[in-house]
């Protein structure tokens, strides 16, 4: 018992967990998906249709149907309740709706983010390989450059052959060799 109140005043020793008082409901992602859906159904031209026609017939009714008939008389006082109830329900649903459309696109930014930070990354990263290639590139000779040598080399060996004339009459002595320019 004293080792119990010993270790809830040490700063080393993790609380425990009290428990709430009131339990959160945990239907967040059904409700929240009905939400959506009720929301998404409220703004089609379809719902707006329905709800026309709904009180066009409840005024219908109680304007023209016999007295004892009418359950709503003027100022439909009971038609303005539903219609109030009916925004009332609605108002939360729709805020909902878009509270969890907003944690969508919030997600979807950040993964948007990501991806377009780890592309700039990429790119930089291949823009860099590029330059070295380039780099290493222009140190290598190129096949057009290695043609453009051998026929300068050619050039200069036909240029050489025509001020030395044949090769079979040497120009000095039996025994010396064709001097080199």
């Amino acid at each position: 018992m004293a080792d119990a109140r010993a270790a809830r005043g040490r700063l080393d020793t993790p609380r425990e967990l009290r428990r709430p008082l009131v339990k959160r409901p945990a239907f967040r992602a059904d409700f929240g998906s009905f939400a959506e859906a009720f929301a998404r159904y409220m703004g089609t031209a379809r719902f707006i249709g329905w709800m026309t026609m709904v009180v066009l017939i409840w005024v219908a009714w109680n304007t023209l149907a016999p007295r004892e008939w009418r359950f709503d008389q003027f100022p439909f006082i009971f038609l303005t309740l539903a219609l109030s109830l009916q925004a009332s329900y609605a108002a939360p649903l729709i805020l909902l709706a878009q509270n969890r459309q907003e944690d969508r696109d919030r997600a979807l930014a950040e993964q948007d983010r990501r991806i377009a930070s780890q592309s700039k990354a990429d790119m930089e990263f291949l823009a860099r390989e590029t330059a070295s290639l380039r780099m290493a590139l222009g140190e290598v000779a190129t096949r057009d450059y290695l043609r453009s040598e051998l026929r300068l080399l050619l050039e200069e060996l036909d240029e050489r052959d025509r001020h030395r004339g044949p090769i079979d009459q040497p120009s000095g002595d039996a025994g010396d060799s064709p001097r080199t320019t």
